[in-house]
């Protein structure tokens, strides 16, 4: 039975998640329907499919949704995610990237186009009722932003609303010139519960006390939250106007020295938009007590790396790991039960619990 958590609305009366919901392993595996199955997941950018009719196989969240996957692009130069489960008995279909023209299953031979479409199984002339839509590949709905792709398994809501509200801000930046650099891509195991990375991400409360550097590039006391319905976003904003980002007129911010936009969405991404470009931290369950982080950069300026708000991430993703681990052990407590947000600083975790409370009641 799923337990049921419940978050004020009002953040001056609520309290956070009780110490329950990060230890309680029936809650961990309900997280991946209700929660993981019910919202968008990153998958990598159009560079893993530069030609058409190619083909690459993965698995969304290895070691916790482990969904096998494949991404075909077709004769008509279509991004398509497909299941990458046979519809006849349960093999995987693709097994290593590449160009082909169809997909065929290595077990009995069955047969499909790349946009999923069943075309042909031997022996099965005598199959009545033969073959049906579900015959085909499972389809599932991508989303293009730039580059950059995104797949929703069964979404609970539109990924493009989110990204609209994210272009309110940076949609200035010429983003179809990012570009992957996997010289500054970079995986992190957090020995934590994977919603903790979240809750700290999601408020700049804990900077002046954790982070040292970044908040001498930082002015805390402008430090702003705003909170969306499928994502929010942290406004970090310098006292001088270097390392900055060069703001078109009609820009919302404009006359403002804002040195890094954060915006985290629903349920484990963040996209920290810096002026050298945009590092964007995927957080990954593992298990109850294990994350892992991925740090995936696609560079704008080069001139621009390791200065201001978007320079030492490294340094500070460090100083996040040992202060989250800290905070594992101390909700593992039996003394620890809940809290109470600052309505000031911590709307962005409130706003997190929240949506975590309304997704596991569904």
């Amino acid at each position: 039975m799923i337990k049921k958590y419940t978050i004020d609305s009002d953040i001056r009366k609520a309290e956070t998640l009780p110490a329950i919901f990060y230890k309680d392993e029936n809650t961990f595996e309900s997280l991946k329907e209700n929660v993981f199955l019910k919202s968008w997941q990153f998958i990598g950018d159009q560079s893993l499919l530069d030609e058409t009719m190619s083909v690459y196989p993965f698995i969304l969240l290895d070691n916790y949704l482990s969904e096998p996957l494949l991404l075909t692009r077709d004769g008509g130069d279509k991004i398509n995610c497909l299941s990458n489960v046979c519809t006849h008995r349960g093999n995987l279909v693709v097994l290593e990237s590449g160009k082909t023209k169809k997909l065929t299953c290595g077990y009995h031979g069955r047969r499909f186009n790349l946009k999923g479409e069943f075309e042909f199984m031997p022996e099965f002339k005598e199959v009545l009722n033969f073959p049906k839509p579900c015959d085909n590949l499972y389809e599932f709905p991508i989303i293009k932003w730039g580059s950059l792709l995104f797949v929703g398994l069964n979404p609970m809501f539109n990924f493009q609303q989110v990204i609209d509200k994210m272009n309110e801000r940076i949609g200035f930046l010429p983003f179809d010139n990012f570009l992957l650099d996997e010289t500054l891509n970079k995986d992190f195991v957090v020995n934590a519960h994977w919603a903790l990375y979240c809750d700290n991400y999601l408020e700049g409360f804990h900077v002046p006390f954790v982070h040292n550097d970044l908040d001498a590039v930082l002015d805390y006391g402008s430090y702003k939250t705003e909170t969306y319905e499928y994502c929010n976003l942290q406004i970090g904003y310098s006292d001088e106007a270097t390392n900055t980002f060069n703001l078109p007129e009609d820009h919302i911010d404009y006359g403002k020295n804002v040195a890094a936009y954060y915006y985290w969405v629903f349920p484990n991404m963040m996209f920290n938009f810096y002026p050298w470009g945009l590092s964007l931290n995927i957080v990954q369950p593992l298990g109850l007590n294990k994350t892992k982080v991925s740090f995936v950069s696609y560079v704008l300026n080069t001139s621009k790396l390791e200065q201001g708000a978007g320079s030492g991430l490294e340094k500070v993703e460090k100083e996040d790991e040992e202060i989250v681990e800290n905070v594992q052990k101390g909700v593992n407590s039996a003394f620890y039960k809940s809290g109470r947000y600052s309505p000031k600083r911590e709307q962005g975790v409130h706003h997190f619990h929240s949506l975590l409370a309304r997704f596991l009641n569904l």
